[in-house]
């Protein structure tokens, strides 16, 4: 499969660092029927840690949130992108995105054990436009 880059949202909470606190999120999501493409919880801090999810659908997560009351942060723009795992293939979406002169001010990933990877690109929204135009969205 050919890399596919496209455009997603993600939405983010923030929790106490306890145990059990992205288990009862993701549990939530899924009883509300959410599907996710990415998902990550990153600390801030000794207390905290920011839940983000990144919706197939995000106007189902509002609406649904919404009737929950869920509170989530959210959308922001970011950049996923997906393919086959081959030498190189993040660096040619870093070139293209310096070349229009757009800054990746976080990004996470990984790749599988069957040659594929998955890689989100966090831009800031005043940048995301010029992104989306460097990489042809």
């Amino acid at each position: 499969m050919a890399t596919q880059i496209r455009r997603v949202e993600y939405f983010y909470t923030m929790v106490k660092d306890e145990p059990g606190e992205g288990f009862r999120l993701l549990s939530q999501l899924a009883e509300m029927g959410i599907g996710l493409l990415a998902f990550s919880a990153v600390p801030l801090g000794p207390l905290y840690t920011q839940l983000t999810v990144f919706p197939q659908d995000s106007g189902k997560l509002l609406s649904e949130s919404r009737r929950a009351g869920l509170e989530l942060d959210g959308p922001h723009p970011a950049l996923l992108a997906q393919g086959d795992d081959v030498l190189g293939a993040l660096a040619g979406i870093y070139e293209r995105l310096a070349a229009a002169g757009v800054n990746v001010y976080a990004s996470t990933g990984v790749a599988d054990d069957r040659g594929g990877f998955g890689h989100i690109f966090y831009i800031r929204p005043e940048e995301f436009l010029q992104a989306a135009r460097a990489l042809g969205l």
